[in-house]
């Protein structure tokens, strides 16, 4: 009932599909992930509450989609499709959720490249966040790698957020802006990182890499 755990339970369903071929460890994944899909995923806004709390709240009048919420979806969905036949009905299944998500992710990047904390309010979280913004470079770069996104469409937001986020990192290393846990939009600072931060870059560089000729 928190849409975190798509990024943490049903990657592993289809990883033990993958590797012993047992039907119910798929079936089991796909019954749990369409039950939260059904129960959180905003059709209209294609953008995932947090947990039931959100579905009925607005903060300053918008919607409250926070953002790394839905980036843990939006990685998760890659972890998922990495292990299913691209012409098995349930990969068809997860495209569809990813590519819904994809274009609208791509409207709401602002103009200095990161994604707002909560993402229908911009103008209210003027503050850069990296871990919800990394998650979404990763998603996108991997998706134009993997021939699902047109890079001309995709590529220029995710080298204008790829260089956001590197423009975060301090002198000593470390990943700046990220947002602490919690389960909502909030507050970061540039002298403060988690190691879920840092793992996001982390993933986001690797497909960027990729992206640049890298092997």
């Amino acid at each position: 009932d928190w849409c975190d755990a798509l990024f943490m339970s049903p990657p592993v369903g289809a990883k033990l599909y993958q590797i012993t071929g047992e039907q119910k460890y798929l079936d089991f994944m796909m019954e749990e992930y369409k039950a939260t899909t059904d129960f959180l995923f905003d059709k209209k806004e294609s953008l995932y509450y947090r947990d039931e709390r959100y579905k009925t709240m607005t903060d300053n009048g918008t919607k409250v989609f926070w953002s790394r919420g839905n980036g843990w979806v939006f990685a998760g969905l890659t972890t998922i499709m990495n292990e299913l036949d691209p012409a098995s009905k349930e990969y068809k299944y997860f495209l569809k959720l990813y590519k819904s998500m994809a274009e609208k992710l791509l409207k709401l990047q602002t103009p200095q490249g990161h994604w707002a904390m909560s993402l229908l309010g911009e103008d209210f979280y003027p503050t850069p966040e990296t871990s919800g913004s990394s998650f979404y470079i990763y998603g996108m770069a991997w998706g134009i790698n993997n021939g699902i996104l047109d890079k001309a469409e995709y590529g220029p937001a995710v080298e204008k957020g790829w260089k956001a986020m590197v423009g975060h990192v301090t002198e000593e290393g470390m990943l700046g802006y990220v947002q602490p846990i919690g389960a909502a939009p909030g507050k970061a600072w540039p002298d403060k990182t988690e190691v879920y931060g840092t793992g996001a870059f982390r993933s986001a560089g690797s497909e960027v890499y990729k992206l640049y000729g890298g092997k």
